[in-house]
Formats: C-alpha cells, sequence, structure tokens
C-alpha cells in the first residue's frame, strides 16, 4: 500500500502534528491500544523490560512513554527501579499521572522531545520506546539520543510496529490496519483521523532489518530483533 499523502504530513509540519494528534486520543489512548493489539500490547511490554536487562535497583528512562505503560510495569517488576518517563504531549503525560499507584515511589513524568532527551550523557542503565519511531521526524537522530544517555554496557530497546510480507495474511491485516482501525478509533475516541494516521504512519518506517542498521550506525552494538504477532510487531535491542 503506498504512501497516503492526505493523511501523513511533512516533514517540517510532523513535530506540531504529532503532538496535537495525541492531545486529542489521550483520553481514550490506553482503551484504543489494548483493542488494535488484541490485547497483546502489555505482553509486549513485558518483553520490552526485560530485553532492557535492567539491574536491580537501576535507572530507566521510557521514551514517547504515553501514559507510561512500559515505566509503570517496569517500577511494577521491581520496584527499587528508578524510571522517568518522557513525551512530547503534556496531555498524555496527564493521563498517566493519573495512573500513579496509591503505594510505593511516583514515576516522575517530563514534558520533552526525544531528538534532544534533557538529560546528562551515561546517566540511565536503559532507555526504550514503544511505537514512537514512526511518529519522530528523525529516527537516526532519535536513537543516537538514547544511546547517548545511556550508560556504557547499557541497552535501546524499541517496539513497533511492521507491515508483514506473508501472502494472504499481509492483505488481511492491511484490511484491518488500514479500514477497521480507523472506524474503531473514530467511533471510541472521535478521532477518526488520528487512527487513519497511525496505520499509514507505519508506511514509510523502515523494515526491521533497515532499524537495526540504524541502530547499530548510531555505535550500538550487538543490535538484535525479533518478530512477534506473525509480523506485525518488531522488537529491536542494542548495547552501548
Amino acid at each position: 500500500m503506498a504512501k497516503n499523502p492526505s493523511v501523513l504530513p511533512s516533514t517540517s509540519e510532523k513535530r506540531s502534528y504529532v503532538r496535537q494528534m495525541f492531545t486529542k486520543i489521550a483520553p481514550r489512548y490506553d482503551l484504543m491500544n489494548r483493542l488494535m493489539a488484541l490485547g497483546r500490547d502489555q505482553a509486549w511490554r513485558r518483553t520490552v523490560i526485560r530485553l532492557c536487562a535492567l539491574p536491580t535497583g537501576g535507572r530507566l528512562l521510557d521514551v514517547a512513554t504515553g501514559t507510561g505503560d512500559i515505566a509503570y510495569e517496569a517500577q511494577r517488576q521491581d520496584p527499587t527501579l528508578r524510571a522517568v518517563g518522557i513525551d512530547l504531549t503534556r496531555e498524555m503525560l496527564v493521563y498517566g499521572q493519573e495512573k500513579q499507584p496509591a503505594v510505593g515511589p511516583a514515576l516522575p513524568f517530563i514534558e520533552g522531545d526525544a531528538l534532544a532527551l534533557p538529560f546528562a550523557d551515561d546517566t540511565f542503565d536503559a532507555a526504550c520506546s514503544g511505537f514512537m519511531m514512526r511518529n519522530v521526524v528523525d529516527i537516526r537522530s532519535a536513537f543516537a539520543e538514547q544511546a547517548r544517555v545511556v550508560k556504557p554496557g547499557g541497552r535501546v530497546v524499541c517496539l513497533e510496529i511492521s507491515l508483514p510480507s506473508t501472502p494472504g495474511f499481509s492483505q488481511l491485516f492491511r484490511l484491518y490496519f488500514f479500514k477497521l482501525v480507523p472506524l474503531i478509533g473514530g467511533l471510541i475516541s472521535g478521532q477518526r483521523e488520528a487512527y487513519t494516521y497511525l496505520p499509514n504512519s507505519a508506511v514509510p518506517l523502515p523494515r526491521p532489518a533497515a532499524l537495526a542498521k540504524t541502530m547499530e550506525a548510531v555505535g550500538l552494538r550487538d543490535v538484535h530483533y525479533r518478530m512477534a504477532m506473525l509480523g506485525t510487531v518488531s522488537i529491536h535491542w542494542g548495547t552501548k
């Protein structure tokens, strides 16, 4: 399926478009994530945390945290962990703050840009992102920033959508992703345009092997990736 110029903003408009879009869908973001992923997104996030290979009491940066699902799950698994969530969209962080557990340390949320992380070099034991790369203007710079703030020996982990190529299933998935998801998203969130953009944003995203090469290009080593959900999701990881 070719890129649809009517729903994908230009490079110069993308940052502003993405921020406004996520502002609009923030109230129904978590619900739509569960529905679009058929309930499997939480398992993928647990895999991301495992691949971060965090030490006990380590520091995790969750980039484009949204409402904080990855960071919260990491802290649930290890209450001594110090996780930080950063996101471009303030409204997403507001909804994330409402999910703070009644007990335990509060999860710090910071409004900021994935291409200019407000942290010193070698700050975190791992950095991760979930479904972010197709929304940034410069994928290489996003990986480079995560690698910069991770300590030597720490990991960068990326969870993303991937368009499957298996004959038959590829056509079925595209029908679901490009037709049903916008319809369901429009009904639930009232923002059909946003849930038309989100599937189409996966079209120009580099294929998993190319994403791995980009990670290597910013200095990460031992880069690997695995596919999930019949090739519709990729999880990449590399070590600084």
